[in-house]
C-alpha cells in the first residue's frame, strides 16, 4: 500500500510539474516533507497507542524502535515503488500488472512475519505481566503475613484471658500478661519452664496425659478445667483449651494455650452443690446428700466386708408439741440446736444429716466395733435429754434411736435407712428416750408389714372387710343402748385379723380413709336397719372409731354427712371416738372439726380415757358426749385398788361435767357390780356381750324385744343371748 501510495505520489508530482511548470526540486522538497511528517505521525502512533491501552507510561526507546522498523519499511515500500515506476515507463502496464502476484506474494510473507513478530511480543507481554501480577501477590502476601504477625502479637499481648505459646514438651515459649498477672508472676519466672510447674498436684496427671497425645494422629487439642498455683499460693480454677499452633513467620508449630479464669463460676457451682446437697435450716447434708454417700459406703462393705458402718436414725419425741405450741420458728431454733449437739457428739469421720422434719441420720464409718455406735447412741441420748433454750423457753424433749450395722449385707442406701429406721420405731415402741439394734427378726417383721399392705390393698378390693357389732347396755337398767362397731379383716388364710394389726399398717399406708368410709357407711346402714325392727330400738345409737388421719382430714366432715345422707341415719344416732391422745396432740386441729360435727349433730366420744394426758380445763371446753374407761382399768378393778379410785375420779369427774361415762372390757360379774356401785353410765365387754355380726345381731334384736330391749334372767335361755354369754341381775 506505501508502495502504491508512493507511485501514485510520484505519478501526481510529474503531472503537477507539467501543468504547473513549477521547479521540480520544489515539488520534491515538499514532497518529501509531507511523507517525513506523516512517517513521525505513524512512528509515534504505533509506538504510544499499545502503552496507552494498557495503562502504561511512555518508553522512549519504543519510540526509537519503532522509528527504525517503521524507516525500514517505508524504504522497501519506496524502493518498490521506484521499481514499478520504471517498469511503468519502459515497459507499459502490462509488465506492471504481471509483477502483482509476486508483489501480493511478497506482502503475504511481510504480512505474516509481521504477525509473528505481533505474536511473540503478545507473550512477551503477557509474560512480563504474569511475572508483575506475580510478584505484585508475592509482596501483598508479604504484607498480609506482617499485618497477621502484628495482630497476632497485639491480640496475644492485650488479650483479656491468659495465652502461653507452648512446646510440645510443655514449656513456655510466651506468655502473655493476662496469664502472668493470673499466675502472679513475671515473664522471667514462666519462659522456659513447664506450664504444669503451676498445676496443682492432683490435677497434674490429667494435663501431661493430655499434652502427652499431643502427637498422636487426627489431634485437634484438649480442653481442661483444673486449679493453678498463684504466686500467693492460693489456688485459681481455670478453664484451658490448647491446639496446635504455627506463629505467623515462623516453620516451627507450636501449642497454643488458653487460660481462662473460672473460679467465680466454681465458687458459685460450689455454692449451688451445697444448696442442693445441704439443709437450709441446719447446714447438714440432706436426705439427698446422705444419700449418695450411704449408696457409696453401701457398695464399698460389699466388696470389702472389713470397712464396716453403721446407721443411726434419730426421731425426736414431741417435736410437733413444740412448732404447735411454740411456733414453726420456735421449731427451727430447737432443729438448729439439735443439729448442734448431735455433731458434737460425733467422731471426725462421722457424717450427720437431717432428713426432714426431726428426722436425722448419722453414718458412722470406719466402725471397728458394734460397741463403738452403742456408745456414741448412749452419748447422743444423755445429751439430747438436756434441756434446750428456745425463744426464752426451757424446753426438754428426748430422741428414739435405730441403729443398723453393714454386716446385714444391705443392698442399697434405701435398705440401710429402712432398717434404721424400723429400729428406731422398736425403740418407740419400748418407751421412747432409748435406741433400739436392728436384728433379723425386726427384718421379718418389716417383711411382714410390706406383705400385709400388699394383701389388705387387695382385702379392700375384694370385700374382705367386716363390721362386728358389740352391745352397750345401761348398767343400772340392763337395756340395750347401742354398739360399737368394731372393723375385721377375714383373711383368705389367716383367718380374722382384729383392727390392731392392720389399723396401724392402713394408716401409714395411706388406706385408712378408705377403712373408715366402709367401716362408717356399714355401721350408719344396719343402725338404720335395726331402729325399724320395733319402736324400742328407735334410739339405738352406733359409735365409730375414727383415727388421727381422720381427725387431720379436711372433708372429714364432708364423708360423715355423705354417710349419714346415703344410709339414712339421723346425726344424732352416731357416735365418733377418738383416742385421749388422738384428740390431745391433734387439739389445734381437731377443735374445727369437733364443733362442726357437734353443729351436725353426731355424738362425740374420747376413748381409753385415762391414758393420755388431757386436762381439765380441756374437758370443761370441749364438746365431748362421753368418756369411756379403758379396758386396763377395768380389768384391775378390785375394792380399795388404785384402779377402783381411778375409775370412781372418772365416773364423778364426767358426772359432774354432764357427760355420759362408758366402761370398757367388763369380764366378771364383780366388775359389772363395782361399776353400778359407782354411778358408771354404760358398759360394754365379754361378760355383757362378745362382737358378734350383723346376721346375729338381727337375732338378738328378736330375742330381746319382749324385754323392750332389756337383757335379764327371764329370756336367758334364747340362742342369741347365750351366744352373748350374759346375765345382767
Amino acid at each position: 500500500m506505501a508502495a502504491l501510495a508512493m507511485f501514485c505520489a510520484g505519478s501526481v508530482l510529474a503531472w503537477v510539474n507539467r501543468q504547473t511548470g513549477a521547479p521540480a526540486g520544489l515539488l520534491i522538497v515538499a514532497t518529501m516533507g509531507f511523507s517525513l511528517a506523516y512517517f513521525a505521525i505513524v512512528a509515534m502512533l504505533v509506538s504510544t497507542v499499545p502503552r496507552l491501552k494498557r495503562n502504561e507510561s511512555l518508553q522512549w526507546s519504543d519510540l526509537v524502535g519503532v522509528f527504525g522498523w517503521v524507516g525500514i519499511a517505508y524504504a522497501g515500500s519506496a524502493a518498490v515503488a521506484s521499481l514499478l515506476y520504471l517498469t511503468y515507463l519502459q515497459s507499459g502496464i502490462g509488465v506492471l500488472m504481471a509483477m502483482v502476484p509476486l508483489l501480493a506474494m511478497l506482502l503475504a510473507t511481510l504480512h505474516y512475519f509481521f504477525r509473528q513478530q505481533e505474536a511473540a511480543d503478545a507473550v512477551r507481554r503477557s509474560s512480563a505481566e504474569a511475572a508483575e501480577r506475580e510478584a505484585e501477590l508475592a509482596a501483598r502476601h508479604v504484607q498480609e503475613l506482617e499485618a497477621s504477625e502484628r495482630r497476632f502479637h497485639s491480640a496475644f499481648t492485650h488479650a483479656s484471658i491468659g495465652m502461653a505459646l507452648l512446646s510440645f514438651e510443655g514449656r513456655m515459649l510466651q506468655a502473655n500478661a493476662a496469664l502472668r498477672s493470673l499466675l502472679g508472676r513475671e515473664d522471667a519466672e514462666l519462659i522456659g519452664k513447664r506450664f504444669g510447674d503451676f498445676v496443682w498436684a492432683e490435677h497434674l496427671g490429667e494435663l501431661e496425659g493430655a499434652l502427652a497425645r499431643v502427637d498422636q494422629q487426627g489431634f485437634e487439642g484438649f480442653a481442661l478445667e483444673f486449679r493453678c498455683r498463684h504466686r500467693n499460693g492460693e489456688a485459681v480454677w481455670v478453664s484451658a483449651h490448647c491446639a496446635y499452633f504455627s506463629e505467623p513467620g515462623s516453620t516451627t508449630p507450636c501449642l497454643i494455650l488458653q487460660v481462662q479464669d473460672i473460679s467465680a463460676r466454681r465458687a458459685a457451682e460450689a455454692g449451688l452443690h451445697h444448696i442442693a446437697f445441704h439443709d437450709s435450716l441446719t447446714g447438714l447434708p440432706n436426705r439427698r446428700r446422705f444419700h449418695e454417700l450411704l449408696g457409696r459406703l453401701t457398695e464399698r462393705a460389699r466388696d470389702r466386708p472389713s470397712e464396716a458402718f453403721a446407721v443411726m436414725f434419730l426421731d425426736f419425741d414431741r417435736f410437733k408439741l413444740i412448732n404447735d405450741s411454740l411456733g414453726h420458728g420456735a421449731g427451727d431454733q430447737f432443729l438448729v440446736q439439735v443439729a448442734r449437739r448431735i455433731s458434737a457428739c460425733l467422731r471426725p469421720q462421722d457424717v450427720v444429716a437431717r432428713l426432714g422434719g426431726d428426722e436425722f441420720a448419722v453414718l458412722l464409718q470406719h466402725l471397728e466395733h458394734d460397741r463403738i455406735a452403742m456408745g456414741l447412741a448412749e452419748r447422743l441420748l444423755e445429751a439430747l435429754k438436756q434441756p434446750f433454750d428456745v425463744a426464752g423457753t426451757e424446753i426438754t424433749t428426748s430422741a428414739s434411736i435405730g441403729i443398723t450395722f453393714s454386716s446385714f449385707g444391705h443392698r442399697s442406701a434405701e435398705d440401710v435407712l429402712r432398717d434404721a429406721d424400723t429400729a428406731m420405731y422398736k425403740a418407740k415402741g419400748a418407751g421412747k428416750a432409748r435406741y433400739a439394734l436392728f436384728d433379723a427378726s425386726l427384718h421379718t417383721e418389716v417383711s411382714d408389714r410390706l406383705r400385709m399392705e400388699g394383701e389388705l390393698r387387695h382385702a379392700i378390693d375384694q370385700g374382705q372387710l367386716a363390721v362386728a357389732f358389740q352391745p352397750l347396755f345401761e348398767l343400772t337398767s340392763g337395756r340395750l343402748s347401742g354398739f360399737e362397731a368394731l372393723v375385721r379383716w377375714r383373711h383368705p388364710v389367716d383367718g380374722d385379723i382384729g383392727p390392731g394389726a392392720f389399723i396401724p399398717i392402713a394408716e401409714e399406708a395411706g388406706l385408712i380413709q378408705r377403712v373408715s368410709d366402709f367401716v362408717l357407711h356399714c355401721a350408719c346402714r344396719q343402725l338404720a336397719v335395726w331402729q325399724k325392727v320395733d319402736q324400742a330400738y328407735a334410739d339405738l345409737t352406733v359409735s365409730v372409731n375414727i383415727s388421727g388421719n381422720d381427725v387431720a382430714h379436711s372433708a372429714f366432715v364432708a364423708r360423715v354427712t355423705r354417710a349419714l345422707v346415703e344410709t339414712g341415719l339421723h346425726a344424732r344416732h352416731l357416735t365418733l371416738e377418738l383416742t385421749e391422745n388422738i384428740l390431745m396432740s391433734r387439739l389445734e386441729a381437731a377443735l374445727p372439726m369437733l364443733a362442726e360435727l357437734r353443729h351436725l349433730g353426731v355424738a362425740l366420744a374420747v376413748d381409753d380415757f385415762g391414758t393420755g394426758y388431757s386436762s381439765l380445763s380441756h374437758l370443761s371446753t370441749l364438746p365431748i358426749d362421753a368418756l369411756k374407761i379403758d379396758r386396763s382399768f377395768v380389768s384391775r378393778l378390785q375394792a380399795g385398788s388404785k384402779e377402783a379410785a381411778v375409775v370412781r375420779a372418772i365416773v364423778l369427774l364426767g358426772t359432774s361435767l354432764g357427760k355420759s361415762v362408758v366402761a370398757e372390757g367388763v369380764e366378771n360379774a364383780g366388775q359389772l357390780a363395782q361399776l353400778r356401785e359407782m354411778g358408771c353410765h354404760l358398759g360394754q365387754g365379754f361378760h355383757l356381750a362378745r362382737p358378734m355380726p350383723a346376721a346375729e345381731v338381727g337375732e338378738l334384736l328378736l330375742t330381746l324385744l319382749p324385754t323392750k330391749g332389756c337383757l335379764n334372767a327371764r329370756v336367758a335361755s334364747g340362742a342369741a343371748v347365750e351366744r352373748t354369754g350374759a346375765l345382767l341381775h
